[in-house]
């Protein structure tokens, strides 16, 4: 096995963890709520914290990886949201929640975008798309295994007993990362010299100058991408916060009905990514890159949105988890999309490209989780929150229609002449 697929080995693995851990208090939700006496205004907080703190300190995190390597950081973060997810078993009110899933959100920031700056070191542009899809569809099985894993958990033990065994898992993932990978193809031993040369110029040196704020906040592409991965957000982070909650309290699913059908999103979005992905790098080599990221992310988001439409307006519930399944399938043959564009115009700034757009995109997810659970006492229906999110998908799959891969964000006489200033 090449080097390359190892690295995203491992990857994959982190990504999967990742996800263990971001939906096991989705799933843990209507337990703790209710065993904390935490209503859906403020149980909104809580989900939403964790996205608050993720987006202040996304692209820090993205920055710090680009300059002394994903190696390191990526350790500092694994293990930092390990123990936060650990401590969240051991929470009794809801003030010490809302500040331990703070807590574990600063923590976890940048977690992304050090795994897409590892992929631009390691993957040669024409695979870089593939490269993420596999990443991202780890995390929907992530996403897909945490719900049968917690419940029998939280059956036997309780839900705490389910955040202290999650926890212990990152730590054993970031000692075999920092023992293994090297920031640079060329520093690791055994990586043949024809991997080399089809990396290419992938694997620049890990420290280099940070990305000249003044040049790249003047491009208007970069704010389509924000924009872009700000909407789609809206819509997304449902998932991850909301779902669970939604299907017992607002579709009448059991607790068994619940564990077993809230995978569904997540399977069929494991199969969009890996379909996304390697879609897009198909059509970039066919048709041109321009081509190949918009028709994939804009046709994704589209339909994406007029299935949570349809979800909202259905009376039926199973009706409303094939809706959402197919939703999550669709938004997630963009997800890599998406990624792999932060590569093709931030290049040698993957990581500061990536944790900036994420950073706008986890204001979205802050903003969407809160607001989700005012508007279900306001109207007093879970099914009124998805009728703005899909609004949202839609508007998201128009920005990513304006975005132009092929304008890379600091061309190197424009960052010669920042260096110089």
């Amino acid at each position: 096995m090449k080097s390359r697929y190892k690295v995203l080995t491992l990857l994959f693995f982190l990504s999967i963890i990742t996800y263990l851990d971001r939906v096991c208090i989705s799933v843990a939700g209507p337990r703790m709520q209710e065993d904390l006496g935490i209503t859906p205004e403020r149980w909104g907080w809580v989900v939403g914290a964790f996205t608050l703190s993720y987006a202040i300190f996304e692209i820090p995190g993205g920055a710090m990886g680009d300059r002394i390597g994903a190696r390191r950081v990526l350790t500092r973060i694994v293990v930092w949201w390990s123990v936060f997810t650990s401590l969240t078993g051991m929470v009794s009110n809801f003030f010490v929640l809302l500040f331990t899933r703070f807590m574990f959100g600063a923590g976890e920031a940048g977690a992304y975008p050090n795994s897409s700056s590892s992929i631009s070191r390691w993957f040669p542009v024409a695979e870089r798309a593939r490269a993420h899809s596999f990443v991202w569809m780890a995390s929907r099985i992530g996403g897909a295994v945490s719900p049968l894993l917690v419940v029998p958990i939280q059956r036997a033990y309780g839900w705490r007993a389910s955040f202290l065994a999650f926890g212990v898992i990152g730590l054993v993932w970031a000692v075999i990362w920092y023992w293994w990978y090297r920031d640079n193809p060329a520093e690791k031993p055994g990586v043949s010299k024809q991997e080399l040369e089809e990396v290419g110029e992938s694997s620049p040196r890990a420290a280099h100058r940070g990305l000249p704020w003044g040049v790249a906040l003047r491009d208007w592409n970069l704010w389509k991408i924000m924009l872009m991965y700000h909407t789609y957000c809206w819509g997304s982070y449902f998932y991850l916060s909301w779902l669970h909650t939604y299907l017992q309290k607002g579709r009448g699913l059991t607790e068994g009905e619940m564990a077993t059908f809230s995978t569904l999103p997540f399977i069929v979005g494991a199969f969009g990514n890996l379909l996304g992905g390697s879609l897009s790098d198909w059509l970039v080599k066919r048709r041109g890159l321009k081509f190949g990221r918009r028709a994939v992310g804009a046709t994704g988001l589209a339909l994406s949105a007029v299935f949570m439409l349809l979800a909202a307006l259905t009376g039926n519930k199973w009706a409303a988890v094939a809706f959402l399944t197919l939703g999550y399938g669709s938004m997630d043959c963009m997800l890599p999309v998406s990624w792999a564009v932060c590569l093709d115009v931030g290049r040698k700034y993957a990581g500061t490209v990536s944790g900036t757009m994420n950073m706008a995109g986890q204001v979205g997810s802050f903003s969407s989780s809160v607001l989700f659970g005012y508007l279900v006492t306001w109207f007093g229906s879970y099914n009124a929150p998805l009728i703005p999110m899909a609004a949202l998908l839609f508007a998201s799959a128009l920005f990513f229609l304006r975005i132009d891969p092929t304008k890379q964000l600091v061309p190197e006489g424009e960052l010669k002449e920042a260096v110089a200033g």
